[in-house]
């Protein structure tokens, strides 16, 4: 948080919260809602989109002010989320992954580093994200075989990634490679780069998807790709995992929030369409099958957000947030999946039907339950903080 946004009382903080919120449903609303569903379908990239949401600085949302970005708040940024995932869950994504590239270099890297790059990150000059997964290695990231060697004053990378988020439209992406292959423990051989597209950098596949369209997900390979000593975050090697773990907190709190869009999407949807449709001589929301379902999915959506802020303000004060962040991620990504799936049956055939947004739900919820650290990982990461919290 820059300091500007630290002076500002509670009043400013939350009135700037509400301008910025007010334009971000603007945007969707004029430009996002209307072609979202072609787009999807179409599994195009948002070129116009993207253009309009440089425009409205939010590429910048996390970045601090210094550096011209907008600087909110982890919570702030949360809301924001929450309102495009609702709307269309791939436009997140395109910003997510970028803000956490940014989110690593601000905590974690050199002066120089901050200065060279997150103004250009700011304004989506460079866009990219982060490059973690490898085909035959994801939640255990302490087993990428990708290799940095020094060079003089360079390294040279060798190896390849996977389920890259703008792998093919990014051009720069925090990339985590083993430096000493033989370190033990194994996470202190990592380091992480600043890699920028180049000679040896290659694209060598889009990854095709069942939801989570319009985004391109790439595998992307290193062959004696080079890059500059000084590229190197944070300036010292074996400190790759640290960095990484510092970005995936504010991506659990991001992908959280997405899971509130989608399961608000599909609680607005059903409200909608069970007052619409009528069987047995009256709106289907008076059958108490249908009421109990949307029950159950409006207490899903609030319990959901309810957490997701609570983590987000953990991070707004600086604070070690695994265990909310845990919790939140967990809790608001089933939600998605719960609720989408409640939506489709409350839709009966029309849930199953391309003209209409439940379909794209529940194909979307899914992915949820999985980035960022699967929800298996989630749990195992919330006992152990608990137990951590509570000794005997």
């Amino acid at each position: 948080m820059s300091d500007t946004t630290a002076s500002m009382t509670d009043a400013e903080r939350d009135e700037q919260e509400r301008l910025i919120l007010d334009s971000v449903d603007r945007f969707l609303d004029r430009h996002v809602r209307p072609v979202a569903l072609k787009l999807e379908h179409d599994d195009a990239y948002p070129d116009e989109i993207v253009e309009r949401m440089k425009e409205l600085g939010l590429f910048g949302a996390t970045i601090p002010e210094e550096y011209g970005g907008l600087g909110l708040r982890p919570s702030t940024y949360a809301k924001m989320i929450e309102r495009i995932s609702s709307v269309w869950m791939s436009l997140s994504g395109i910003i997510n992954s970028h803000l956490i590239m940014a989110f690593i270099v601000t905590k974690t890297g050199t002066e120089e580093q901050k200065a060279a790059f997150l103004p250009r990150f700011a304004t989506g000059e460079l866009r990219g994200g982060l490059a973690l997964t490898e085909p035959d290695c994801g939640t255990d990231l302490q087993a990428i075989r990708t290799v940095a060697k020094r060079d003089g004053d360079d390294y040279v990378i060798n190896g390849s990634k996977t389920w890259i988020t703008n792998g093919i439209q990014g051009s720069c992406f925090a990339l985590l490679v083993k430096t000493d292959p033989t370190a033990q423990p194994r996470h202190k051989g990592m380091t992480m780069f600043l890699a920028e597209k180049g000679p040896g950098f290659q694209v060598s596949r889009k990854l095709e998807k069942l939801g989570y369209k319009g985004i391109d997900s790439a595998e992307l390979v290193f062959e004696d790709y080079r890059v500059p000593a000084d590229r190197l975050i944070g300036g010292v090697e074996g400190r790759g995992m640290a960095c990484a773990i510092s970005g995936l907190e504010l991506g659990r709190v991001n992908v959280a929030a997405r899971g509130v869009g989608v399961a608000q999407a599909a609680l607005d949807e059903s409200v909608k369409y069970s007052q619409q449709r009528k069987t047995f001589g009256k709106p289907i929301h008076e059958h108490q099958a249908v009421a109990m379902k949307l029950a159950d999915m409006a207490t899903r959506v609030s319990a959901a957000r309810l957490l997701v802020q609570q983590a987000a303000k953990a991070l707004d004060r600086g604070e070690r947030c695994d265990y909310e962040a845990g919790m939140a991620k967990l809790f608001a990504s089933e939600a998605a999946v719960e609720n989408s799936l409640d939506a489709m049956r409350i839709h009966g055939g029309y849930g199953y039907s391309k003209e209409f947004v439940v379909e794209r739900l529940y194909r979307d919820a899914p992915l949820l339950c999985i980035g960022e650290g699967t929800n298996e990982i989630q749990r195992i990461i919330i006992a152990k903080r608990l137990i951590e919290q509570n000794p005997v």
